[in-house]
């Protein structure tokens, strides 16, 4: 368990590092404004299963971001790793819905992400094709060719594609007989399309249905009454106001974000109303993000936004070894222009761990949920700008501040988070240095 002092001795070695390796480029800096969309989807499904329960809702945070490298397409993203003339190739993974009766979710967390490399080669203008060789966590693996296309006018997107996924043994033995009857390999065959509308700057709509026709072999599995299966989406989020272009340049600078925090037993609320309990085994975390500028307004306002990753390292305690997790997520910063600058800032995102966290585990045990260890992730905080503090003119790209560090499920409404309500939470101090 860390002192204060090492605590301390850590974000200061953090500073200086980042101080001295990023200084040089710190004036030169300049960023565009990126494609980016942050959403709240409502998903219903077909349940294949003979159950009474045929149909299932859940909702779905999504999140948009077109880098250079690093993308996300709502319940997908991936790293392209290789980029020329009509050629693109992406290691990559896709959310997969596991849809079973909503009162089963929380016992049995089926829904995973297939992942894998994906080759796109665009055709002729907006169309392209797709292969994608993919395999779940279980080692279950599909290949997936898709033929697709889109169409766009002032305020509409539509993106029509024709698919056809291949499905080994293990895959249609453990989805659609539930690991208890072996079914053979087989293919599906799924039309679908997604699209957006415009309503007004920085607000859409957004939509999407897939039908699929299961392949014989999942047809004629004991535990299957259906033939085909349908997804609708629905829902609204925020992105590029389409209707300008993209500036060539954004006013605010990439960012390293350090943090240590504490666990609490008490929930965000409770946190907020300055009513948080200690935790009495002291577990702690420490974090490192980075930031990439998406644009540097929002409905007119000056928001600044970034995409954010970020690595953390739960350390060992009593009641708990060292974990590890990882988080994206997109976050909004607004500046109070005050003597001493203070800034506010949400992140809505996604997080992983590789082991639940006691706070968590035991929080969520007390409720009797099964945790999962994919949730969805928040990130509230507080800065002061270092150089408004100080005095300091090399300071003012620095802030300190107070932030909440927030996996929960969405009240049970998520079936990919495993239907929980609560979650955990830590609060940290954070040094952020914007370059």
């Amino acid at each position: 368990m860390l002192s204060n002092h090492r605590i301390i001795f850590l974000l200061l070695v953090a500073v200086l590092f980042l101080q001295m390796t990023l200084a040089e480029t710190a004036a030169c800096r300049s960023y565009e404004e990126r494609e980016w969309g942050l959403g709240m989807i409502m998903r219903g499904a077909t349940i294949p299963f003979a159950t009474d329960e045929t149909r299932v809702a859940s909702l779905v945070p999504m999140m948009w971001y077109q880098g250079e490298r690093v993308y996300f397409l709502g319940t997908e993203g991936g790293v392209m790793l290789y980029t020329k003339d009509k050629w693109r190739i992406s290691a990559m993974g896709r959310m997969h819905f596991f849809d079973i009766p909503s009162d089963l979710q929380n016992e049995y967390q089926g829904s995973t992400v297939d992942a894998g490399l994906q080759v796109r080669y665009d055709i002729l203008g907006p169309t392209y094709f797709d292969f994608e060789l993919m395999t779940d966590f279980e080692g279950n693996g599909l290949a997936n060719f898709r033929y697709g296309s889109s169409w766009q006018s002032r305020h509409f997107q539509f993106h029509p594609y024709v698919e056809y996924k291949l499905k080994n043994r293990s895959y249609n033995s453990y989805y659609y007989g539930l690991d208890q009857v072996e079914v053979a390999a087989g293919g599906d065959l799924s039309l679908g399309f997604v699209g957006t509308y415009h309503f007004v700057s920085n607000v859409y709509a957004y939509g999407a249905a897939k039908f699929t026709l299961l392949d014989r072999q999942v047809r004629e599995s004991e535990f299957i009454n259906k033939d085909g299966l349908s997804e609708v989406y629905l829902g609204f989020g925020l992105s590029n106001d389409r209707s300008k272009p993209l500036k060539a340049e954004v006013s605010n600078r990439a960012f390293w974000r350090v943090a240590h925090g504490w666990a609490t037993p008490s929930s965000l609320a409770d946190i907020t109303h300055g009513n948080a309990a200690k935790d009495v085994y002291n577990n702690q975390l420490t974090s490192i993000f980075y930031g990439q500028p998406l644009t540097d307004s929002l409905f007119g306002l000056p928001l600044d936004l970034y995409v954010n990753g970020g690595l953390v390292w739960h350390h060992k305690s009593e009641v708990q070894d060292h974990a590890q997790e990882v988080v994206a997520n997109i976050k909004i910063f607004y500046t109070i222009p005050l003597p001493v600058r203070v800034r506010f800032g949400v992140a809505e995102g996604v997080s992983y761990v590789n082991t639940i966290p006691y706070v968590e585990e035991t929080q969520l045990g007390k409720k009797g949920y099964k945790p999962s260890k994919l949730l969805n992730f928040l990130d509230l905080s507080l800065g002061l700008n270092f150089g408004d503090i100080t005095g300091g003119e090399t300071m003012k790209h620095w802030w300190l501040g107070y932030s909440i560090h927030h996996r929960s499920a969405i009240f049970e409404s998520a079936q990919h988070f495993g239907r929980i309500k609560g979650g955990s939470n830590f609060q940290t101090v954070y040094l952020q240095w914007h370059y």
